[in-house]
């Protein structure tokens, strides 16, 4: 039965190529052939095959190709012809468009203005006489950064997101000093304080630790998994100006302190 279904829709399909082209009559496949040798698949197989080449052969031939040019349309052609070039020159259009949005090239205003808004200038390259390893200060500011706010003092080391327009070893002032603080005394601004000033060094520009994104619809065969490291800048604190700074004392040590602790409980 199975064998006959597939004679029957075989016969159906080939019926209805064939009669649609007037010069291919001769390749009609005859149910009476199809229906006596249903049980033999191997001549009935061989059979199509052959003619379908034959068809095949038929419609590479270029008078076949061209037969809609006995009607006078060989407008059409051309047409598809003309809208595939003026895609084609759109699609170029808009990715050179987005190369030059990538490649876009600021002026030193420009990149001033931008990271003024960050929160930051670049003075310059750090020379050999810059100290940057100096001893110890007790004294604290608060700074920001684009949208994030740091608590630093001198020889602190932060990360912050990728700021543009500087390299390695150039030498940059943190201008958004939102509080200064020592042992004597304590400023706060209002939001800001105009005459402190952060000093800081571009350490390196790094990666951060890779975030995986997963995203997922249940009974839907709905996954998404993706990756992604966060681009950072690694910043040194050189020195911290606008407050009054007391003498330099060492850092207190965590064992001298346990000591002193200890001896108050022992009396």
């Amino acid at each position: 039965m199975a064998n006959r279904r597939c004679v029957q829709v075989l016969t159906r399909h080939a019926s209805a190529i064939f009669t649609g082209k007037p010069y291919i009559h001769s390749l009609k496949i005859t149910s009476s052939f199809l229906y006596q040798n249903y049980h033999t698949r191997a001549s009935t197989s061989t059979y199509l095959f052959t003619k379908t080449d034959t068809l095949c052969k038929c419609w590479s031939h270029s008078q076949y190709l061209s037969s809609d040019s006995r009607n006078g349309n060989d407008d059409d052609d051309t047409e598809e012809d003309e809208d595939e070039e003026a895609y084609d020159s759109s699609e170029d259009d808009v990715i050179s468009g987005l190369s030059r949005g990538m490649q876009k090239e600021y002026t030193k205003e420009e990149k001033e203005a931008e990271a003024a808004d960050i929160g930051y200038k670049v003075v310059g390259p750090l020379d050999r006489s810059d100290g940057v390893f100096k001893g110890y200060e007790p004294v604290f500011a608060v700074v920001q950064i684009g949208s994030h706010q740091f608590k630093v003092s001198n020889g602190d080391s932060i990360f912050t997101e990728r700021l543009k327009f500087c390299d390695v070893n150039d030498k940059l002032t943190l201008n958004r000093v939102l509080m200064l603080g020592s042992s004597s005394q304590t400023i706060v601004g209002r939001p800001t304080i105009p005459s402190a000033v952060v000093q800081a060094v571009v350490e390196e520009h790094a990666l951060d630790a890779k975030v995986i994104i997963f995203k997922k619809k249940r009974r839907k065969n709905y996954r998404r998994t993706k990756g992604h490291r966060q681009e950072l800048t690694k910043l040194r604190i050189i020195d911290i100006q606008g407050i009054d700074k007391p003498e330099n004392i060492g850092k207190p040590s965590k064992t001298a302190d346990k000591k002193q602790e200890k001896v108050a409980v022992a009396a």
